[in-house]
């Protein structure tokens, strides 16, 4: 017992696990030690171990406030913050307290608390339903630790600064601005960062989509053959679906700040043709070359040259191949737009029947190319889906499937939303791919997922139901994530995405399969599966067991198999590999 740091006798609130679950005080014997925090029941003869916390794990110690005509043994309270949640702990005095909360002070803390108690699966401070929710009481500096330095801000546009369109732009609503591809504008206002005000060079003000267009003096975007948040993979998708010898474009490289030029080549009498990917490099005094016998001052004055000289490489850069010819979605169809009238939209065919019901291509005004979901009549509790509507339509990320609105003023209610050519990633895996998919292709098909998932983390959105299924891929070959979030409005006796499961059974942790506990962790595990059905190839998780089984066998720690080709044996050979300076 040496190596106690402290040890008194306080009262313990239970935690509450369920909402059902009533409310408990019991009087328990607390430990500190240099590692955990220990609680038992104890009497005069032993004591019984209850529950710890490891003091790695605390994410935060404050004050609560006591609950109103608390009686006497509950007037100091003070909580604990962990990953499960609050430890509500009860001292017998103030001093008592603050010498606890000194002593746990050396762990790492959050920077935002509730004030108030979990009560019945609700803050009574802020009236959040989750848990896990952020607190919404910024903690004072006697309980922070100092935060790691904010990276830098990244550069771009700012209010009163000109940028250049990158693509044409045709007003949606009378609030929009007309863009024209290569003309300036000037920024008036950025409070929405998806829709920003803007005027051009004949005095016209309106909203534009910030993502049609960059910072008038940036340099390679006023070039065509630059093809920015391009990836190897859809280089090559692209420079092969061109098909012609020495079809080019530069592209973002791997190493951050660095460019790449990709090549399409049918030398030597290939007659089907493949891809070269060259590094630019950069001398020591900031010159930019492909071959180091001919070196130039900027890039543009390089790919000038090379489109002249092969100088090195398998053929010189003889045409531009650019992405640029399709404009990026928009988050909307206009400022401000959320709901769709019908009467603008046309049904070309039929794509499939989906857990909503029938999901159709179609046009939107004749021009925008969106997928229509229609959803069955008592499929979906419809109201909190549509207020929800309006702040999903904000989240705009290439790897998104961007929801442009809705259709609510009849019945079934419509969800319009981007279209992707190539359809969802479950049957791009089995039909779509060729027959022998490179590796680079399968790892940057997990990548876009991950690219969009980090960013629906960071808005603090939970998908619930992430699987290849729920995954679109468009005509580059880029994955976009859909339905994110969609679950929580499905009513309990319609949401069977997993043959009689209400919750997706083969992309579950054992908590969910437990406790139906969802959360961020929950999204990384269904993840991970969703990379073992990529180098799979589209297999079903668990293909021999049932849901019943499933549920039982990963509670008790089953896992799913390695797949059985050698695609994780070359990606450990590559990340042990040095590549080449001139090449990728």
């Amino acid at each position: 017992m040496s190596d106690n740091i402290l040890e008194d006798i306080f009262v313990k609130r239970s935690q509450q696990k369920k909402k059902t679950s009533p409310l408990n005080y019991k009087e328990r014997w607390f430990i500190l030690t240099q590692e955990k925090i220990a609680y038992y029941d104890y009497d005069a003869e032993k004591m019984v171990y209850k529950g710890s916390v490891d003091l790695e794990k605390i994410k935060c110690v404050d004050l609560v406030q006591p609950e109103p005509g608390a009686p006497p043994e509950r007037c100091f309270p003070f909580q604990i913050v962990y990953d499960e949640g609050p430890l509500y702990i009860f001292a017998k005095n103030e001093d008592i307290r603050a010498q606890w909360i000194q002593k746990l002070k050396h762990s790492r803390f959050a920077v935002k608390v509730s004030s108030m108690f979990l009560v019945d699966g609700m803050w009574l401070c802020c009236k959040q339903e989750v848990k896990q929710a952020p607190g919404c009481k910024i903690l004072d500096g006697r309980n922070e630790r100092p935060l790691p330095p904010k990276p830098p801000e990244p550069s771009g546009p700012s209010v009163g600064k000109s940028v250049r369109a990158d693509y044409d732009y045709t007003p949606g609503t009378a609030q929009d601005l007309e863009l024209k591809k290569d003309e300036e504008y000037t920024v008036l206002e950025m409070s929405d960062p998806n829709w920003w005000k803007a005027r051009d060079k004949f005095g016209n003000e309106g909203y534009i989509p910030s993502n049609y267009v960059v910072e008038a003096k940036t340099g390679l975007e006023r070039f065509d053959w630059y093809c920015k948040n391009m990836n190897r993979s859809q280089a090559e998708a692209l420079l092969k679906s061109e098909n012609k010898d020495g079809g080019f474009l530069v592209r973002d490289s791997s190493k951050a700040g660095k460019y790449t030029v990709s090549l399409f080549t049918k030398g030597g009498g290939d007659t089907i043709g493949s891809c070269k990917h060259y590094n630019i490099c950069t001398t020591a005094q900031g010159q930019f070359y492909l071959a180091e016998k001919h070196i130039f001052s900027t890039i543009p004055d390089l790919i000038f040259y090379h489109q002249h000289n092969a100088a090195g490489m398998v053929c010189r850069l003889k045409y531009i191949v650019s992405n640029q010819t399709r404009p990026p979605s928009t988050a909307g169809l206009g400022y401000g737009v959320w709901e769709i009238d019908p009467h603008y939209l046309t049904f070309i065919k039929e794509l499939g029947n989906g857990q909503f019901g029938v999901v159709k291509y179609g046009k939107l005004r004749g021009q925008h190319e969106v997928a229509i979901k229609m959803i069955k009549e008592g499929s979906m509790s419809e109201e909190d889906f549509i207020e929800e509507a309006k702040i999903m339509m904000k989240l705009r990320h290439e790897n998104l499937v961007q929801l442009y609105g809705v259709c609510t003023k009849q019945r079934p209610i419509y969800i319009v939303t981007e279209y992707l050519c190539n359809g969802c990633l479950l049957t791009y895996l089995k039909e779509g791919l060729t027959q022998h998919p490179t590796m680079v292709q399968l790892l940057e098909m997990c990548k876009d997922v991950t690219e969009g998932m980090a960013y629906l983390e960071s808005k603090q959105y939970i998908h619930r139901d992430l699987a290849a299924r729920n995954c679109l891929v468009d005509s580059n070959g880029t994955v976009k994530v859909t339905d994110f979030g969609l679950s929580r409005y499905v009513l309990d006796d319609e949401y069977l995405p997993s043959a009689g499961s209400k919750f997706p059974v083969r992309w579950s942790p054992p908590e969910v399969l437990l406790y139906d506990k969802f959360s961020s962790k929950s999204d990384i595990w269904a993840y991970g599966v969703l990379m073992w059905e990529v180098y799979t190839l589209g297999r079903l998780p668990y293909e021999r067991l049932n849901n019943t089984e499933i549920v039982h066998q990963v509670s008790r720690g089953l896992r799913l198999y390695r797949p059985s080709c050698d695609y994780f044996v070359f990606l450990g050979k590559v990340c042990g590999q040095t590549r080449s300076k001139a090449r990728l």
